[in-house]
């Protein structure tokens, strides 16, 4: 145990984030620890895809290229690295990180965390425990197609037996994004798996830091007010002995961190406000957030309890194929246009192909430039097999209309049109009980440790809030972004969106207005959808949960924004009526 904080610095928040980001966190402020997320649910259905072609891979090998010319550095200072970049074969990229350190002449202790991948006792497991969809309850056995991957979310305590096994770095597989945290606080701090409060900290500081430049302004509504947005750096995590932390950020790097960045994260990709994790439940409507400097942010206040017994496993397989492509439309009678094109690409087609053409934006009238006057039309074609797709020939058929469509018809490309025929995937998030799954360490010497169970779990649901009473005053028809702000993500199929007030004032008028039924006012498309709403008063937070929105998820769904990132932003651009004294002062946006 030691007396000061942990310092855990991300460089990483999904496969793709910054390339530079590991190299601007060893040359920022001192870190303890080093910590990369890669994992989002459509990443590891790319690496699914992957991983099938060849299996001796099925790692990130982005994370091995930003960490090779860093190791010297590493080993010199200490520091530790943690990620989840082993993806479906960590011990395959503790292998190459071990060779890369030889390489280099540096010496490392490189361990993985194995267990999560539990695809070749998918069939034993599902008869002796039945997978059933976490938001519909169906059987596994329903589903119409062959599982490739299938990962169960691991908690920290593997990577926590790790560094305390003297690991310089731990390569996990699908670890929870929090564990990334939890695991080196526990550690640090020596907690015990019964520290209920001080690990639901632990995972809160881990779930704001987890997608990186997001909790210093990236991504964030408010982000004509951030300063550096050009180039935002990546959170630090300060977590205490207690649990409490203070959430910053590298000093000389653009962005901020304030209450109503750290809020954004917190609200983002939740599923109410009891957060499960295999290592603790967290009562996310405890937490408090209080400004504790330049770009600090403490967060205080966090419970927790027993973990659920049962952990989540993400299970994906190949529905079929897709092609995608992109034309414009210009100026006037545009629904005509998309129609006829509609109906030119939809002749002739093979059977089982579908096609789905979505226009994107409206032409502004009396436009001040062409582009002012444009809206593109996304064009997608789907099919079980490939070889309809292949024949259906999409791109073929849109280079076919130059001289035969609507007036202004155009493609963006310099005429290059050739598309490829792309696996698509489909997610289906189970539930499995969590002491079947193995969870164990394996050292560089091939020493392996078993990482027990909880010694406790608990069921617990999500609380019901009741829907506000009356309709809320309002004199003033304004965006509604002009007083909240909003984000939103992903969770399988489900959409949520966090929207929240920086004034006090406008909490009571915000709460009231954002009911369900308002919700549904400004979201036509959730009409015939499940909505859960809850509240963070303490955040002064609404919170949805729209179930189904994104299909049955981001790697399958048919949807231009797949992944539900605009969606909060599409709920701020929506008119509300808003009191004219929330509106007197300082503009919230």
């Amino acid at each position: 145990m030691r007396d000061r904080a942990i310092r855990i610095a991300n460089f990483s928040g999904y496969l793709g984030d910054r390339y530079t980001a590991l190299a601007e966190a060893l040359d920022g402020d001192p870190v303890d620890v080093l910590a990369g997320d890669y994992l989002a649910e459509v990443t590891l259905a790319i690496l699914a895809a992957r991983y099938r072609r060849d299996p001796a891979r099925g790692y990130v090998e982005y994370f091995l290229d930003q960490l090779r010319p860093h190791l010297a550095t590493l080993a010199e200072r200490g520091v530790k690295v943690v990620t989840n970049a082993g993806g479906f074969h960590p011990a395959a990229l503790a292998d190459a990180v071990r060779a890369a350190a030889a390489e280099a002449g540096v010496t490392l202790s490189v361990a993985h965390v194995e267990g999560d991948n539990l695809l070749a006792d998918l069939g034993e497991l599902a008869a002796a425990h039945p997978l059933t969809h976490l938001d519909t309850g169906r059987p596994l056995s329903s589903w119409d197609t062959t599982p490739i991957a299938a990962n169960a979310y691991l908690g920290g305590w593997g990577i926590a037996a790790a560094l305390d096994g003297g690991a310089d770095v731990v390569v996990c597989g699908r670890v929870t994004d929090a564990s990334l945290a939890a695991g080196p606080a526990a550690w640090w701090h020596g907690w015990r798996p019964g520290d209920w409060d001080r690990l639901a900290g632990a995972v809160v500081a881990g779930h704001v830091v987890e997608c990186g430049p997001q909790a210093v302004g990236g991504n964030f509504s408010g982000f004509t007010g951030v300063p550096g947005m050009a180039r935002p750096g990546f959170p630090i995590a300060e977590i205490d002995a207690d649990g409490g932390c203070v959430i910053t950020k590298h000093t000389r790097d653009g962005g901020t961190v304030n209450v109503d960045t750290v809020t954004a994260q917190l609200v983002y990709e939740i599923q109410g406000p009891r957060y499960l994790n295999p290592d603790v439940t967290v009562h996310l409507d405890d937490v408090r957030l209080s400004p504790a400097g330049p770009d600090r942010v403490a967060i205080t206040g966090a419970t927790g309890a027993p973990p659920p017994p049962t952990t989540k496993v993400a299970v994906f397989g190949q529905i079929g194929y897709s092609v995608v492509n992109t034309v414009y439309v210009t100026g006037l009678d545009v629904d005509a246009k998309v129609a006829l094109l509609r109906d030119q690409l939809g002749r002739d087609r093979p059977d089982g192909v579908e096609l789905d053409v979505t226009r994107i934006g409206v032409p502004a009238g009396d436009p001040g430039s062409q582009w002012d006057a444009t809206a593109a039309v996304r064009i997608m074609a789907t099919s079980r097999d490939r070889e309809p797709l292949e024949r259906f020939g999409l791109s073929t058929r849109i280079g076919g209309l130059y001289l035969q469509s609507f007036p202004g018809f155009f493609h963006d490309g310099g005429g290059e049109l050739a598309v490829r025929v792309r696996p698509r995937i489909d997610y289906w998030p189970a539930v499995l009980a969590a002491d079947v799954v193995p969870h164990r360490v394996v050292f560089g010497d091939g020493q392996a440790q078993d990482v027990p169970s909880p010694p406790e779990t608990s069921i617990v649901d999500q609380p019901a809030h009741p829907e506000p009473d009356g309709e809320p005053a309002g004199t003033r028809l304004v965006p509604l972004g002009t007083v909240a702000h909003a984000r939103s993500g992903d969770k399988g199929g489900n959409c949520n969106v966090g929207v929240w007030a920086s004034d006090p004032e406008a909490w009571p008028w915000l709460r009231g207005t954002l009911s369900t039924a308002g919700l549904r006012k400004l979201l036509p498309e959730t009409a015939d959808l499940e909505i859960v709403r809850h509240e963070f008063p303490h955040l002064r937070a609404v919170h949805f949960v729209l179930r189904g929105l994104l299909g049955t998820g981001g790697s399958s769904n048919l949807r231009v924004d797949q992944v539900g990132k605009a969606v909060g932003e599409y709920l701020r651009a929506r008119l509300v009526a808003v009191p004219d004294e929330l509106l007197k002062g300082e503009d919230h946006r």
